[in-house]
């Protein structure tokens, strides 16, 4: 999903010459309709005990149609999101930092910000905490589930615009670049613990600085670092940096 919004971006930026971040007005809406289509249309049929695993194999193979996709549209080149604050940069203590880190950082904070305040400030971010913790208890007292899984499984997919057209700005991508994405994302997501908004994005600046730092001395051994910091966090805190036992709904 990622990929794919970087993609999107990629050609609002070329056929219509639209600003990237003024891009995301187009696509965050986008994004979010194929989040809900998904999860309507290969999510919601899934029943039984095995839902877990099966949701897991069936996102999988959604990735490869994507994937697939993409291919024939676009072939296999690499492709970069280009802007004036993708090449100039400012100079801070020393070190020349490119505008699109301090935007793209900027706008990961607006969104977990948003995020936040959706989930524990309104009536709907109530309903998808009930339904976290129980399912059954959510539906005996009127939530709509299926609703709440639409919409929540769109807003998801809806942040990966957001994603994409930052990775698109400072990285080279083509259809298979999600596979590298999938294994930090992982790591991210176990790092600041299952459900854990604040936790995601002090577990990204975590661990990205500490792959930075060790690419400026030991280039191969930074994505080893990678791993090895999620394994040692991991045998000391197994719930992650801010993870919790159960979602409690309040």
């Amino acid at each position: 999903m990622v990929i794919l919004g970087a993609y999107l971006s990629y050609e609002l930026a070329a056929r219509l010459n639209l600003d990237l971040f003024l891009g995301l007005l187009i696509t965050v809406p986008a994004m979010f309709v194929i989040g809900v289509v998904i999860e309507v249309a290969f999510i919601r049929p899934l029943r039984g005990r095995e839902r877990t695993s099966m949701t897991l194999l069936v996102s999988y193979a959604v990735a490869l149609i994507i994937e697939g996709i993409l291919y024939q549209t676009f072939g296999a080149n690499d492709r970069q999101l280009s802007a004036w604050y993708v090449t100039s940069s400012v100079h801070v203590f020393g070190f020349y930092l490119p505008y699109i880190y301090l935007f793209g950082f900027a706008l990961a904070l607006v969104l977990v910000l948003a995020l936040y305040a959706l989930l524990y400030r309104t009536g709907f971010g109530r309903s998808v905490r009930a339904t976290m913790q129980d399912e059954t208890a959510a539906r005996l007292v009127g939530i709509n589930i299926s609703r709440v899984a639409a919409i929540t499984f769109g807003i998801g997919v809806a942040v990966t615009a957001a994603g994409g057209m930052v990775y698109g700005a400072t990285n080279s991508f083509n259809p298979n670049s999600g596979y590298d994405l999938i294994s930090r994302l992982l790591a991210i997501i176990i790092l600041g613990g299952l459900g854990s908004i604040g936790g995601a994005l002090v577990a990204s600046v975590f661990m990205i600085t500490l792959e930075s730092v060790v690419d400026i001395w030991q280039p191969e051994w930074a994505i080893v670092v990678f791993y090895a910091a999620l394994v040692i966090v991991l045998l000391i805190r197994p719930t992650g940096f801010f993870g919790r036992k159960a979602v409690r709904a309040q």
